[in-house]
């Protein structure tokens, strides 16, 4: 998952982004709505974590257009102790969760973790496409109930795939989901390649279906039925 940690405050912005980090997560970080605006105008986001008070506005305003530009991004507010007000006024604006300082960071990820399975897998943290099913809380993948030997970045991506069923995923939008925005000056991805033909080759090992079709000249995509 990737997440956009937009807070002015640098040793709070650290630990969430050390701590989410050790937990695999692909995190970038903001102190303005300048900046934020910035990134939020050239790069994707699952999850961001919006502190309200900053120093060169209110998040309430970003929070308008993070719901314009990114309708598909979770938003989870920071809000200052007492700040009713601004809780209030940011889930009628969109945002989908809140957590109010100071806060535990197993708290603040159980947050975004229940978010992301609320809003983007029903609910659930077994996710099952016909015979493939994973498992989001111990990053396990199985094939007709048999595990599969995944590396970290193959779950995310084969999760990434079954999410996004039946759309063409670039290249670069694979790199940005799994790497982060750094990807976005590389000149080529051919790692990517890689990566999704020994997934492939790993799902037809354990005798899944080939669903996975290359897309030539845009990407990927994850179809329906096999091919």
């Amino acid at each position: 998952m990737k997440v956009l940690i937009i807070e002015d405050n640098q040793e709070l912005a650290r630990n969430v982004r050390e701590f989410l980090g050790r937990e695999g997560y692909i995190c970038e970080s903001s102190e303005t709505l300048g900046e934020a605006r910035e990134k939020l105008a050239l790069f994707q986001y699952d999850c961001i974590l919006l502190d309200i008070g900053l120093p060169d506005g209110s998040g309430i305003g970003l929070l308008n257009f993070i719901r314009t530009e990114h309708k598909d991004s979770n938003v989870l507010i920071i809000s200052a102790k007492n700040a009713l007000d601004d809780k209030i006024i940011g889930l009628e604006k969109g945002a989908d969760d809140y957590i109010t300082k100071p806060f535990h960071l197993a708290e603040l990820h159980a947050r975004i973790r229940a978010v992301y399975r609320r809003k983007n897998l029903g609910g659930a943290s077994i996710v099952e496409f016909n015979e493939i099913s994973l498992n989001t809380d111990t990053f396990e993948a199985r094939i007709n109930g048999s595990l599969l030997d995944t590396t970290p970045k193959e779950f995310d991506l084969l999760l990434y795939f079954i999410v996004n069923k039946n759309r063409v995923l670039s290249r670069q939008a694979i790199a940005a989901h799994l790497w982060g925005d750094y990807t976005d000056n590389l000149a080529n991805f051919d790692f990517v390649y890689q990566h999704v033909k020994n997934l492939r080759r790993k799902i037809s090992n354990a005798g899944g279906m080939d669903y996975i079709s290359t897309v030539y000249g845009l990407g990927y995509k994850f179809n329906s039925r096999s091919q």
